[in-house]
């Protein structure tokens, strides 16, 4: 009977981490971001519409976003190869990062660096579709991975900020 106890125990604990692991990694910290209107690249505001976000206060490579832009498209390959979308959680499903990655290496559609270094070690991305979709998200660069691993920072890098 003790047995049977402490393994329904066990078993109750573990299922209860489960779901709070989970909880945690996908729904936690994210918050929703909507209404916004126009977003920076290369230090200009742009127009959008139909902006669908999510950001976190904890990292800044929680941030993704799915809108439409009314821009001129200008099909590159310059970043095709550096713009690598971070897989969004499930419930957020406008944003699918293998079909942007598939999208960038096929060509049909470009990316575009909005921002280098907006907190220090990331660099914004927005991959715009020539239909007029678009997609952003941060991700960590050179200079950003160096300083997270405490190793000197690359060349070209500006000075980290003062904690």
């Amino acid at each position: 009977m003790n047995g049977k106890i402490l393994m329904s125990g066990l078993v109750g604990f573990t299922l209860i981490f489960g779901v709070a692991l989970w909880y945690f990694q996908t729904r936690a910290y994210y918050y929703e971001v909507t209404d916004v209107t126009e977003v920076t690249a290369y230090g200009d505001a742009f127009p959008v519409s139909d902006y669908r976000g999510i950001d976190a206060y904890t990292s800044p490579l929680k941030m993704r976003a799915c809108f439409t832009v009314d821009w001129d498209y200008w099909p590159s390959d310059e970043f095709k190869d550096v713009a690598t979308p971070l897989v969004a959680p499930g419930w957020f499903d406008c944003f699918d990062a293998a079909k942007i990655t598939a999208d960038l290496q096929s060509g049909a559609a470009t990316a575009i660096l909005a921002d280098e270094n907006t907190t220090y070690g990331f660099d914004r991305f927005i991959v715009q579709y020539e239909d007029g979709r678009a997609y952003m998200w941060r991700q960590i660069n050179a200079c950003g991975e160096a300083a997270f691993a405490g190793d000197p920072l690359p060349e070209g890098c500006p000075p980290q900020p003062e904690s």
